[in-house]
């Protein structure tokens, strides 16, 4: 009986070049008088299930949601409340969409113009003691958390009725839509009347959940090619189960960045016909990513690269001009959205200084900065130059992970494990066909990546930077996450060199173990880190 391994292609094809053969017993074989064959052993028909579903999902999408449910629980548990990246205003955000708030609320405030809402007094009393807790934080060797008992006695307080004004002017101009999962955790929360700790917790799970579902159908796209590795690594990176296991709109917008990439890689660079399902996903995620977050709108319109014939949309040599349309229908769709968004929500960057110093309330105008980058170009080149020379390094590290606003950055050993895994991933992955992606298209999907890399300094220029400010401030190596399967996908194209073992052969195989090992090694380390200096 041949076995092929897990990874095997759809049209029956192993995506493996190893293939394993086990022998008949040698009893039936022997003579005409065959005799009974042999109990087949326990572990074989266990074998078999697991490559069933490793066929049917996908390898890297099993072992995605198995370990990035794992670590992303362990982050929304091990983070104290509220310590996530903006996660106070992001959770205020989420409350208010939780009860219909969906569009920007103008509130009052004495130091200038603000945006926000009403929250819970009890849940404001935790918000209060984790923004003073990881403000002040002691010297080492002494843990950043002060006294983890009074996170336990505020978040055992139910969640009361009444309400006191916040504010959350950053994230009043997001769309309600990466809010969904977090609102739908805090509505489940009231349900059950879970005390504010609870009400915490299932806002997590409700973020991690979505971003299980949606990233793991992204890796079951690319279930049978070994690029779905290479998306695996970029996916389980310890920055983005940190977030998805804490209240953000990143969690959702990273997770639709990547279903997009996984759907472009597939329908442009392998030339794959897309199943209705993937299809249906794809039109999806045009239209919503642009509402996400402004600085990937571009990503999401790459959608519309994908040849018409590979969409599920019937006989493939026989498109009606309706179907050629429907993509770039939903890309207009999107782009509309986005447009509409950004002008409801303009007017929320005129009080976005408050997040800042109080030296520098007033000093962030982005009318200003616009009208500095149109007529004077070259400054902001150089601003932006002077950002790179003195900043990259970090956003290197931050790339793979700085934790929340405790900013434990993690430690070398997670890099140097990363890095092992993206070396593999990459170096094992198909080489992309020019009839698949020709060079046009090609070209076209890495200066969307490019375009994107600018927007993501442009918008922080814009909307946090003072006015006079000697570089961009803001940027963080987290922002360009759910660019890296995209820009690694065009280096794939056009980088020929892969890795092979002794006989020449690409070791699938050994590269899935040693990618899964070196992100859980990654992943491990950084906990320990976390968990060392934040709580001791």
């Amino acid at each position: 009986m041949t076995v092929r391994l897990a990874g095997q292609n759809p049209n029956g094809t192993a995506e493996s070049d190893t293939v394993v053969t086990e022998a008949n017993d040698s009893r039936t074989l022997a003579s005409p008088d065959r005799l009974p064959a042999a109990p087949e052993p326990k572990t074989a028909g266990t074998r078999r299930a697991v490559i069933r579903i490793e066929r049917r999902f996908g390898s890297a999408a099993v072992l995605f949601v198995l370990i990035a449910g794992i670590f992303g629980a362990v982050w929304s548990v091990l983070t104290p409340p509220f310590w996530g990246h903006d996660e106070i205003t992001q959770f205020g955000r989420a409350y208010q969409v939780a009860h219909g708030g969906f569009l920007p609320e103008k509130i009052r405030d004495d130091r200038g113009p603000a945006w926000g809402g009403d929250i819970p007094v009890s849940i404001d009393a935790l918000m209060s003691y984790a923004f003073a807790d990881y403000q002040d934080n002691p010297d080492e060797p002494d843990p950043m958390v002060e006294d983890p008992h009074a996170y336990d006695k505020l978040g055992a307080a139910a969640v009361t009725d009444q309400t006191k004004q916040m504010w959350f002017t950053n994230t009043a101009a997001y769309s309600p839509i990466p809010y969904l999962p977090p609102a739908a955790g805090i509505r489940i929360a009231e349900t059950f009347d879970l005390s504010v700790g609870g009400m915490v917790l299932a806002t997590r799970w409700a973020g991690l959940i979505a971003y299980l579902v949606i990233v793991g159908f992204a890796l079951r796209v690319l279930r049978g090619h070994r690029v779905q590795w290479l998306a695996f690594t970029v996916a389980v990176l310890p920055i983005a189960l940190f977030q998805a296991g804490t209240v953000t709109a990143d969690t959702v917008t990273n997770a639709l960045a990547l279903l997009v990439s996984a759907l472009v890689v597939k329908g442009l660079f392998l030339g794959e016909r897309l199943t209705k399902p993937e299809t249906v996903a794809a039109l999806a995620a045009t239209v919503l990513l642009p509402v996400c977050k402004p600085t990937y709108v571009l990503i999401a319109m790459l959608t519309v690269l994908i040849p018409a014939r590979r969409f599920a949309f019937g006989d493939p040599e026989r498109i009606a001009v309706w179907q050629r349309a429907l993509p770039w229908a939903a890309a207009a769709i999107g782009a509309v959205s986005f447009a509409v968004w950004m002008k409801t929500a303009a007017p929320t960057g005129d009080g976005m200084s408050l997040m800042r110093p109080e030296k520098d309330w007033g000093t962030v105008r982005p009318g200003d900065q616009l009208h500095g980058i149109l007529s004077d170009p070259i400054h902001f080149v150089r601003v932006f130059g002077d950002s790179i020379a003195r900043r990259d390094q970090h956003w290197f590290v931050q790339f793979f992970g700085e934790l929340g606003f405790s900013y434990v950055e993690v430690p070398a050993l997670t890099v140097l494990a990363s890095l092992l895994a993206f070396t593999v991933s990459v170096g094992v992955a198909e080489r992309f066909s020019p009839r698949a992606a020709n060079r046009n298209r090609t070209w076209l999907v890495l200066l969307t990546v490019a375009a994107s890399v600018a927007m993501i300094y442009v918008t922080l220029y814009m909307s946090f930077t003072p006015v006079g400010y000697f570089i961009i401030d803001g940027v963080q190596g987290r922002y360009f996450v759910p660019l890296a399967v995209l820009g690694l996908a065009v280096l794939l194209r056009w980088m020929p060199l892969r890795l092979t073992d002794a006989a020449g052969r690409v070791p699938a195989r050994t590269a899935a173990v040693t990618v899964v090992a070196a992100t859980s090694v990654s992943l491990i380390a950084a906990v320990v880190k976390y968990t060392t200096i934040v709580w001791g």
